[in-house]
């Protein structure tokens, strides 16, 4: 196979992340600690993971970092926008994700990031108010604003390449309006300050005008709109979503593919959360909580296809609920019943308590991203990059399509895509070749 054409990873590259909380503190710090020696990056597959090459009986298993060509982690400048003043060291202090200890161990590399005054409209997060907030007119100023941003940030920074990981709060659920359906239509609304232009689509806009990859790691309706679609293609610029995938739903697209391979049914699936950081303050708006339950919601119906199998999932029951308890603070804990039934339709159950730190599934999910939209923007692959839906509750994809939300699927789908860049062969485990008659 030929190998795509791929610029090399020289220089260095800018994390540019809106929100500087928890997730993105935790990522920061651990990408601090990583750097120094004094931590290793569990749970991210770019760092810690190999990929096969060939036949199994070749052994050809390189890890994926020196497969394919990503940026180095000690090239990686950050930059943050929030709400609030505080520099990342005391974020990171106040979200309580990780001990002291290991924070001081990066103080000053921490408190070095202090981050930009925010585009912020209450509109779209109800439950929070801040104080380092952005001023214009019209939103058409905001987004210069922003602009201006990365441009100083590349300025300073001398970087060679940048991307925007979206990390803030979850913004309230709208539908697409008539001022999402073009370029056109949406920089009038920018100009003219049009209520249903959010936060993070200027976020999306500014970065996409300047060239810097889009990751939306929120479940809120961003890139997905035909307007900023249309600009990073344009503009050959790639752009991913959405809401990054960790806690219950992740487990949810471990376990409902297995279900699904044995053709257990669903009667019911019953999910609650109990959070207590600031995405649950968030969360308790119901506008931004039906932004999240759609994105938790979605995937279940994909991987089941009740229309396929109607005997088995068409009439299954799904609750999602998320529930704000402050004393939980980041340790988001979950639990799951599912009532299924096997043979002759005798019923059983599954139930699941997953008690997880929700900064420390996400971080990881960071640095791929960053680090994976980089190698697609020196790729040139612009536009929706649907082989990253393994980092995603709600994956974008091209219209015509649905959603892949199978972990599984997802990850050989992923590694694929990345052998089919370094010109090798697709893996597709069917092992025939061993055992020729």
């Amino acid at each position: 196979m030929p190998k795509t054409e791929i610029k090399p990873a020289e220089g260095k590259l800018g994390i540019l992340i809106p929100g500087l909380g928890a997730v993105s503190t935790t990522f920061m710090a651990g990408v601090m600690r990583i750097r120094k020696g004094l931590s290793k990056p569990f749970g991210s597959v770019s760092q810690m993971q190999t990929i096969r090459l060939g036949r199994r009986d070749e052994h050809r298993t390189p890890m994926v970092r020196d497969f394919v060509p990503l940026a180095d982690l000690l090239d990686i400048e950050f930059a943050a926008w929030d709400i609030f003043g505080d520099n990342a060291y005391e974020a990171a202090r106040k979200a309580g994700v990780l001990d002291v200890r290991d924070l001081d161990d990066v103080r000053e590399d921490l408190e070095k990031i202090k981050p930009m005054p925010a585009v912020f409209d209450q509109n779209f997060v109800k439950n929070i108010e801040g104080t380092n907030i952005k001023q214009g007119a019209t939103k058409w100023d905001l987004a210069e604003q922003v602009r201006e941003d990365i441009r100083r940030f590349r300025r300073e920074h001398n970087l060679a390449r940048m991307v925007t990981v979206w990390c803030a709060s979850t913004e309230v659920y709208i539908v697409h309006k008539p001022v999402h359906e073009s370029i056109e239509s949406f920089e009038r609304g920018l100009q003219e300050n049009s209520e249903w232009i959010s936060p993070s689509m200027i976020y999306a806009y500014a970065s996409i005008m300047e060239g810097v990859p889009y990751a939306n790691g929120a479940p809120h309706l961003t890139t997905d709109i035909p307007a900023l679609d249309a600009l990073a293609r344009e503009k050959v610029v790639a752009i991913s979503g959405k809401d990054f995938k960790t806690g219950q739903t992740l487990m949810k697209t471990m376990v409902a593919p297995g279900i699904k391979s044995r053709m257990l049914g669903v009667k019911g699936w019953f999910s609650t959360n109990i959070l207590g950081n600031r995405d649950g303050l968030v969360l308790d708006d119901p506008g931004s909580f039906k932004s999240k339950e759609i994105s938790k919601k979605s995937a279940l119906e994909y991987i089941f296809q009740p229309e396929m199998y109607p005997d088995l999932y068409k009439d299954a029951y799904h609750k999602v609920r998320i529930n704000y308890y402050p004393p939980k603070g980041d340790d988001k804990e979950g639990w799951d019943n599912i009532d299924i039934f096997g043979w002759l339709g005798y019923p059983m159950q599954i139930k699941i308590n997953f008690l997880c730190k929700d900064s420390i599934l996400a971080a990881p999910v960071v640095l791929d991203l960053a680090l994976f939209m980089d190698l697609a923007q020196r790729a040139g692959m612009k536009g929706v990059q649907e082989w990253l839906s393994f980092y995603f509750k709600a994956p974008m994809h091209a219209p015509e399509v649905y959603p892949e939300h199978d972990l599984f699927i997802q990850h050989t789908k992923l590694k694929n895509t990345l052998r089919h860049m370094m010109g090798e062969e697709p893996i597709t485990h069917l092992g025939l070749e061993y055992y020729k008659l």
